[in-house]
C-alpha cells in the first residue's frame, strides 16, 4: 500500500476547468463514501478549495482509475489530462507538506489553506475514510506546517487572495472614502475582504448573503448594512466595488441584472471581483462597458510581487520540508516492516517453546543437564537458521546478488552489536 495524491490545481487548470469539479459541504460526505468503495483504495480524503481539488489516498498497487472517478463527479465529461497530476510515495508526502505550508498556494505563504486541510481531514475522519496511514500523514503535515511558519518568515505580513483583490481595486479607485462596496457571501474570504476595505477607509459597505442572520452578524463588526441575496439585484447599482465569494453552484450575479445596474449608474465604472469557484458572476458581465471584472486567476501581478518578497523564505521552507519528508518516509518504511518483524518473532517464539518443552521432557526422563543443554542449544540454533539458510542458498543458486548483499548487511549489523 502506498500514498498517492491525484487532482488538479491553479497551476495546472484554469478556472473554467476547476469549477467543474468542486466538492462542497453537501456533496463531500457522499463523495468520500464513494471514494472509499473504489477497488484498491484503502483510505481516502478530499481537499476541495477555489484553487484545488485533490484526492489523498492510501492505495494498493493497480488501484482503480481515479481520472474516471473524478470525471464522474464533474458531470461525466473527462477532465483534460494535462490538467491532472498524480504523485506517489515521497512526492505525495512532499506535496502535502508544501500545500499545508502555503508553498503551493496561489499567493505564497497564505494561511487559509491550512485551515481548509484541517476541515478536509475532519470530514474524512467523520466519514470513516481516514485510517492509520492518512492519520499519520496529516498529523505530521500539520506539525510540519507549524514548524515552517514558526521557523521561517513565509507567513509574515500574510497576503490573502482577498487582500490581493483589494490591492487590484486600488488600481482603479485612488481612494475608497467616497465609494460603496457590495460583498456577496459571509465566509472567511468575504470577512477578510471586509476587513481590508474597512481598514482603508471605505465609505459604505453592504453585505449580501443567503442567510440574512449571518450577513447581519458580519455586518455588525464593520458598521455595514446587510441584505439577503433576494435583494441583491436591487442594490447592485449602488456598488462601485463588488466582491463575491459564495458556495453557490450557479451564478448569483447575472448579465441582465448587471446591465441594468450599469445603466442606472450612468456609466460610472464598477470593479467586480469574483473569488468563487464555481464562479458567482456570469463571465459575460466582463464584456460590458465600464465593468472591470476579475476572477481569482487574474491576480497574477499582485501575486508575483508577493512571491518576490518571499522567495528566500520559501527556499528555506523547502529545505525544511525535504528533511521532514525523508524522516516521514523512513518512519513509514519502518512501519511497513512491523508485520514482518512480528511474524519472525512469532516463529522464533514457537521454536523456543517447542524446543524448551522437549528439553523439559528429557530432564524428566533422567537425561543429564549437560545432555539437555547441548540438545537445547543445537536444536534451537538449527530451527532458527533452517528457513533463512534455505532462502540464502536458493538466492545464491539463482544469482540474486542483491538479496545476498542485504543478508550480509543484516548479519554484519548483528556482529557489530556483539
Amino acid at each position: 500500500m502506498s500514498l498517492l495524491v491525484f487532482g488538479l490545481n491553479h497551476r495546472t487548470a484554469p478556472i473554467d476547468v476547476r469549477e467543474r469539479i468542486v466538492f462542497d459541504a453537501d456533496r463531500l460526505p457522499q463523495a468520500l463514501a464513494a471514494l472509499g468503495t473504489l477497488a484498491g483504495i484503502q483510505e481516502g480524503l478530499i481537499v476541495s478549495t477555489c484553487n484545488r481539488t485533490e484526492l489523498y489516498c492510501a492505495a494498493d498497487a493497480g488501484s482503480a482509475s481515479l481520472p474516471d472517478w473524478l470525471a464522474s463527479w464533474s458531470g461525466g465529461n473527462p477532465l483534460p489530462k494535462d490538467c491532472l497530476y498524480r504523485l506517489e510515495g515521497a512526492d505525495a508526502v512532499r506535496h502535502a507538506f508544501s500545500v499545508a505550508s502555503g508553498l503551493d498556494s496561489q499567493i505564497l505563504g497564505e494561511p487559509q489553506i491550512l485551515g481548509q486541510l484541517k476541515d478536509a481531514y475532519r470530514a474524512a475522519q467523520q466519514a470513516g475514510t481516514a485510517g492509520s496511514v492518512l492519520n499519520r500523514l496529516f498529523q505530521t503535515t500539520f506539525s510540519v506546517a507549524k514548524r515552517v511558519r514558526t521557523e521561517t518568515a513565509i507567513g509574515a505580513s500574510a497576503v490573502s487572495v482577498a487582500s490581493a483583490g483589494i490591492q487590484l481595486a486600488r488600481r482603479i479607485f485612488t481612494g475608497f472614502e467616497q465609494h460603496t462596496a457590495l460583498l456577496v457571501g459571509a465566509g472567511d474570504t468575504i470577512e477578510l475582504a471586509a476587513r481590508h476595505l474597512h481598514a482603508q477607509g471605505l465609505g459604505r459597505m453592504i453585505i449580501a448573503n443567503r442567510s440574512l442572520d449571518r450577513a447581519q452578524r458580519l455586518a455588525g463588526g464593520f458598521k455595514a448594512s446587510a441584505i439577503s441575496l433576494d435583494a441583491l439585484d436591487s442594490h447592485l447599482a449602488q456598488a462601485d466595488i463588488v466582491v463575491s465569494s459564495t458556495a453557490s453552484p450557479g451564478h448569483v450575479i447575472g448579465l441582465e441584472a448587471t446591465r441594468k445596474a450599469i445603466e442606472l449608474r450612468r456609466r460610472r465604472p464598477v470593479f467586480m471581483l469574483d473569488l468563487a469557484v464555481p464562479r458567482d458572476i456570469d463571465p459575460r458581465v466582463g464584456e460590458l462597458e465600464d465593468v472591470y471584472l476579475y476572477t481569482i486567476d487574474d491576480l497574477r501581478d499582485v501575486i508575483d510581487e508577493n512571491f518576490k518578497a518571499r522567495k528566500e523564505e520559501a527556499e528555506a521552507a523547502r529545505l525544511m520540508i525535504a528533511d521532514e519528508v525523508e524522516r516521514f518516509m523512513s518512519g513509514l518504511k519502518a512501519r511497513d516492516a512491523v508485520p514482518l518483524i512480528r511474524e519472525l518473532r512469532g516463529q522464533a517464539e514457537a521454536a523456543r517453546e517447542q524446543t524448551l518443552e522437549q528439553a523439559r521432557r528429557m530432564l524428566a526422563a533422567g537425561r543429564t543437564p549437560d545432555e539437555v543443554l547441548e540438545f537445547l542449544a543445537a536444536t534451537l540454533t538449527n530451527r532458527l537458521l533452517h528457513g533463512p539458510s534455505t532462502v540464502l542458498r536458493e538466492a545464491a543458486e539463482s544469482g540474486d546478488a542483491e538479496f545476498a548483499a542485504t543478508a550480509a548487511r543484516l548479519f554484519q549489523s548483528r556482529r557489530d552489536e556483539q
